[in-house]
C-alpha cells in the first residue's frame, strides 16, 4: 500500500502508541495534543516502543508535532482522534475536522465504547466518519475495531480495514454501532458473572480469576467461544445452554459489590486494595508479566510479518 499522511489527535497513551504503529509502516504521521508538555515527550515515547519492539528507532523521524489542530489535519489521507472519552469533546473535534479537511480524509475515533453515530451526530459529513477501536497497549495488541456508524459509508469502512491490516493490525468489521462494540461487550459480560459470582458468595475473587486462567481461559489464544462450540458440538451447546442460562447474572446495572469497594475507595492495584489486596510488589508484579506477555507475542508478530 502507498505511503500516507496520518494524523493523530492526542499524543497520551493511546495516541503516541498508535502513532508508533505508523510510523513503523513507513507513513509520515503528524501528531497533535493541546497539552504542550504531553507533546514534546512524544517522541521519546515512541522512540521507547521501538525499543521495546526491537525495530529500527529511526522509524520515529516519521513523526511530527502541531500545536495546532488545523496545522495537523493539513493535507492528511487519514485523521485518528484519540482525545479522551468525553462525549462533547469528541463531537466538537469531528465538527470542526469535517471543515478543515478535504472530503477524501477518513475521519476515525478512537473510542473503547461511544457510539460513532453519537460522535458524529454535529458533522455536516458523518458518512466519513468511522470508528477505530485500539486496545490498550494499541502497539502490542493486535485487534482494531472497525465500526460503522449508521451513516458511515461502507467504502470509507472497507478502506480503513486495508489500511489497519496493511501496518499490521487485525481490524474487523462492527456492522451495527451499539455500546461497547464487540469486545468490550464480551469483555464486561465476563466480568459481571465473575462479579455476581464473588457477590453471592460462590467463591473468592482468587478463585474467579483461577478458574480462567487456568481453565477456559487458556483456550481462548487459540480458539474463539465459537469455534469451541463447532468443536465439542451445537447439540451440547445447546443442551448446557438449557440448563444454565436462566441462572445466570441479568443485573440490569453494576452490582452493589462493585459500588460499594467504588464507594470506599477500594479501586484496584492502584490503592492496594480492590476485589483483591495487593502489595506494592504484587502489583508491580503482575503488571511486568502482562507486559512481558504482550511484547513477546507482538515481537513474534514482527518477526513473522517480516519473514513473509
Amino acid at each position: 500500500m502507498a505511503k500516507k499522511q496520518i494524523a493523530v489527535i492526542g499524543a497520551g497513551l493511546m495516541g503516541h502508541g498508535i502513532a508508533q504503529i505508523f510510523c513503523a509502516a513507513g507513513h509520515k504521521v503528524c501528531i497533535h495534543d493541546p497539552a504542550d508538555d504531553v507533546l514534546q515527550v512524544a517522541p521519546g515515547k515512541v522512540r521507547e516502543i521501538f525499543e521495546l519492539l526491537g525495530q529500527d528507532p529511526s522509524g520515529v523521524d516519521n513523526l511530527s508535532l502541531h500545536d495546532s489542530l488545523d496545522t495537523v489535519v493539513a493535507e492528511v489521507e487519514l485523521v485518528i482522534e484519540a482525545a479522551p472519552e468525553n462525549l462533547e469533546l469528541k463531537q466538537g473535534i469531528f465538527e470542526k475536522l469535517t471543515e478543515t479537511t478535504g472530503s477524501g480524509t477518513i475521519l476515525a475515533s478512537n473510542t473503547s465504547g461511544i457510539p460513532i453515530s453519537q460522535i458524529a451526530a454535529r458533522s455536516s459529513q458523518p458518512e466519513r466518519i468511522v470508528g477505530t477501536h485500539f486496545w490498550n497497549p494499541p502497539h502490542l495488541v493486535p485487534l482494531v475495531e472497525v465500526i460503522q456508524g449508521e451513516r458511515t459509508d461502507t467504502a470509507i469502512v472497507e478502506e480503513t480495514i486495508q489500511l489497519l491490516t496493511a501496518v499490521g493490525k487485525t481490524a474487523v468489521h462492527a456492522k451495527k454501532d451499539i455500546p461497547g462494540f464487540i469486545g468490550n461487550r464480551m469483555q464486561h459480560a465476563l466480568k459481571r458473572e465473575a462479579i455476581a459470582l464473588v457477590e453471592n458468595g460462590v467463591c473468592d475473587a482468587e478463585t474467579v480469576d483461577l478458574v480462567v486462567k487456568e481453565g477456559f481461559g487458556m483456550r481462548f489464544g487459540v480458539m474463539g467461544p465459537l469455534e469451541n462450540s463447532d468443536l465439542v458440538g451445537l447439540n451440547l451447546t445447546l443442551a448446557i445452554h438449557e440448563t444454565l442460562l436462566t441462572h445466570l447474572d441479568i443485573s440490569d446495572g453494576p452490582q452493589k459489590l462493585l459500588q460499594d469497594k467504588v464507594s470506599a475507595g477500594e479501586l484496584g492495584m492502584s490503592v492496594g486494595q480492590g476485589f483483591r489486596s495487593w502489595t506494592p510488589d504484587e502489583a508491580e508484579a503482575q503488571r511486568n508479566k502482562m507486559r512481558d506477555h504482550l511484547v513477546q507475542y507482538a515481537r513474534q508478530r514482527i518477526k513473522d510479518r517480516s519473514e513473509h
